[in-house]
């Protein structure tokens, strides 16, 4: 053995490579805005947290599922505080506006 070693890389640094090289960049950017979303949501609407969920993204729109009519407003209600801190966050980008559908037959079980 020479004794050389490759300078330390922290794994968070190596998976947007991977993925790119995997053709999974599109699924990364989903996996990242989910979970940004929930995050923001836990936060700044707690009381929404665990009824909704994104979708998709769709340009520049968050496609967003809502369990109840409630919850749905609730988060329209709190939309551009959301949008702007979305767009502030790490995994987030300068999404224009929330897309809400009430999912049809209430709560996901």
């Amino acid at each position: 053995m020479t004794g050389r070693r490759r300078p330390m890389v922290r794994l968070g640094e190596l998976i947007p490579d991977a993925a790119r090289a995997l053709g999974l960049e599109d699924e990364l950017r989903l996996s990242r805005a989910i979970a940004t979303f929930e995050a923001l949501v836990a936060e700044r609407v707690p009381a929404a947290a665990g009824a909704c969920r994104v979708l998709r993204l769709d340009g520049f729109s968050l496609v967003v599922e809502a369990d109840a009519p409630i919850v749905a407003q609730e988060l329209r209600m709190r939309g551009p505080e959301l949008l702007g801190a979305f767009a502030a966050a790490p995994g987030g980008f300068g999404a224009r506006e929330i897309r809400l559908h009430v999912r049809p037959g209430g709560r996901r079980v």
